[in-house]
């Protein structure tokens, strides 16, 4: 009885009863931890590589229609093969700044790279929808192209932030390089995948542009040479499988 009204006059209580008219706090509530961050990670890379993740910007090709020009089955072939690879592309950075992101103590940085991944994902959207209408599919690798550059993104972390800008700057660069030269070996007829790659291509300068505005520091040679090398290797590789 002494305990009871110990409890009125002071507004407390046993865990998980109501004081002074609000509910306590439960005993078993805790902060979100890394382990929760990376799990949140897991499935939004799931959701990536199946396609169901939810992108804002609407297709720059404009829904199909009847009178589109219909390409060759060789043509088809060339273009769904550049399509995968931009794919494949879009697949790495995504994972790349999301890795860079989870690790990263400076908010602002983190905004801006959060900011990149997720232009990105409305870059697989088109890529996915142009390689559906070419009857084709993306690469079949996709789950190891997303977890190495998730895991480089992670190292990227740790180099400080000027490098960690560096890794941005310099992948947004050499897409640029290669959506530039997919523009050239398109089909000339291929009007909807060429409106995509452009789209894509003006993003990515916006990306390297706000990565050098806040400070990206250029990356030793070896590391841009190594980022060089991977990306034959992923090209050659993601446009047949």
């Amino acid at each position: 009885m002494e305990q009871a009204a110990v409890y009125a006059v002071s507004g407390t209580g046993p865990a998980g009863s109501r004081q002074g008219g609000r509910a306590a706090a439960p005993a078993w509530r805790r902060r979100a931890g890394r382990l929760d961050a990376l799990l949140t990670e897991a499935g939004r890379a799931l959701r990536v590589l199946d396609g169901t993740v939810s992108h804002e910007r609407a297709n720059p090709a404009g829904p199909a229609a009847a009178d589109d020009p219909v390409l060759s089955d060789t043509a088809a072939r060339h273009a769904a093969g550049l399509m995968r690879v931009n794919h494949v592309g879009e697949i790495c950075a995504q994972a790349l700044y999301r890795g860079q992101a989870l690790l990263c103590r400076d908010e602002g940085i983190r905004r801006v790279l959060l900011q990149a991944a997720e232009e990105e994902v409305d870059h697989l959207a088109w890529c996915r929808q142009r390689l559906d209408e070419l009857h084709s599919h993306p690469s079949l690798l996709n789950p190891l192209w997303y977890a190495g550059s998730f895991g480089l993104g992670l190292v990227a972390s740790r180099a400080g932030i000027p490098y960690n800008l560096g890794f941005m700057a310099e992948t947004e660069r050499q897409v640029e390089e290669h959506l530039e030269g997919h523009l050239n070996t398109l089909p000339e007829q291929d009007s909807r995948s060429r409106k995509i790659v452009t789209q894509m291509r003006d993003d990515e300068i916006g990306h390297r542009t706000t990565a050098e505005d806040h400070g990206a520091a250029p990356l030793p040679a070896p590391v841009r040479g190594a980022m060089r090398f991977m990306s034959r290797v992923m090209t050659t590789t993601a446009y047949r499988i």
